[in-house]
């Protein structure tokens, strides 16, 4: 497709700063670099109709870890690197969280709780055991000490007799923070362009060429945020794909259940939502088919995640499934986010490892910054 020259002209001469991908990353960087910079020409470009990946798909968790994923990481990771990656999911809730207001995005404060299978009664011990030490690692962090134990109160069955408690995690609505993200981008005059492929950035002379399917334009610095994506345009092999498959019920007649819930390390979450529940995970079931880029949902997660909401989470209850969809998350051997200079003029903000929401407002910033 040829541009017209009222195209080239009002779009795609002189930019500045091009960014790949309208999700939480790409527009907290726009707004980052638009404040810095407010004459600079500022373009987003996003390949679906919405924002793609998980910006649109995930939970709604303004989760920091849960104390089995915490043990867990600490097993790859050393404390310092654990406590610094907490620290920046904790800073990104913060940071979005006073960018757009918690009317705006939805965010309710009523903890989150780990839950744990009888079948893992070591599991359950040993986090049990680890609170003291993983309450002095975090406290810092939260100003108070962030774990404790819950009696069962949500009376959900066939598990361990006590949660695990962490008084500061909370929920929020996807769906108005991503409006409201876009609306606060639209109103600082940054264009969002959707149904835009792009296929290759190229660079050459200072300056980066953008490659789509249907035209090209040069940029003088651009910024992959496309995470899960991301290896196709940053040739990042550190990233991979997740795919994370969700179902949420139909409304639920007197539903008593408040919060966010986490169990086995942070691979199954569910939390309550307009009177239903939304319950996802499952990718453990089959790293292999689900490290993809391909949207969808399996057999074997999908009535995994039936049989745990039937018998564990809602025992006895009738339930109906209203939707199902799944999202595409970045992730690699290390959790913390990769946000660097790539080449001359191209920079990448990437590998959100499943934390999006809460890491996302802090990766764009962080990315924007790059372009001093």
């Amino acid at each position: 497709m040829e541009l017209s020259y009222w195209e080239h002209k009002s779009w795609f001469s002189n930019v500045d700063f091009t960014i790949v991908g309208s999700g939480i990353v790409g527009i907290n960087c726009a707004i980052r670099l638009k404040e810095k910079y407010p004459n600079r020409h500022i373009l987003i470009l996003e390949k679906g109709s919405l924002p793609q990946g998980a910006s649109t798909k995930n939970a709604g968790f303004a989760c920091f870890g849960s104390a089995s994923e915490i043990l867990s990481d600490l097993d790859r990771h050393t404390e310092e690197e654990v406590v610094q990656l907490v620290q920046k999911r904790w800073d990104g809730i913060q940071r979005l969280r006073n960018l757009l207001g918690d009317e705006a995005i939805g965010f309710e404060l009523h903890g989150s709780h780990e839950l744990f299978p009888l079948e893992k009664p070591q599991l359950y011990k040993n986090c049990l055991e680890s609170i003291p030490y993983l309450n002095s690692l975090m406290e810092p962090i939260f100003g108070q000490k962030p774990f404790d134990t819950s009696n069962n109160c949500f009376n959900f069955a066939n598990i361990q007799e006590k949660y695990i408690t962490h008084r500061l995690e909370g929920q929020l609505d996807t769906g108005k923070m991503m409006r409201s993200l876009i609306q606060k981008c639209l109103s600082m005059g940054i264009p969002i362009l959707n149904g835009v492929m792009v296929e290759e950035v190229v660079e050459s002379n200072g300056k980066a060429t953008i490659k789509t399917t249907d035209f090209e334009f040069v940029s003088k610095k651009v910024f992959v945020a496309t995470n899960g994506f991301a290896s196709k345009l940053s040739k990042l092999e550190m990233v991979r794909p997740a795919r994370a498959q969700v179902l949420v019920t139909e409304p639920i007649k007197n539903l008593h259940i408040k919060g966010t819930f986490h169990f086995d390390e942070g691979y199954y979450y569910f939390r309550n939502i307009d009177g239903r529940i939304l319950f996802g995970g499952g990718r453990n079931l089959d790293f292999k088919t689900e490290e993809t880029t391909e949207f969808g949902e399996t057999q074997i997660i999908q009535d995994k995640l039936e049989t745990l909401l039937r018998n564990m989470i809602l025992p006895d209850h009738p339930l109906k499934i209203e939707r199902r969809w799944s999202g595409i998350m970045g992730v690699g051997a290390q959790k913390s986010p990769i946000v660097k200079q790539v080449s001359n003029s191209i920079y990448c903000g990437v590998r959100l490892g499943g934390m999006g929401v809460a890491l996302g407002s802090l990766v764009g910033k962080e990315l924007a910054e790059l372009a001093d």
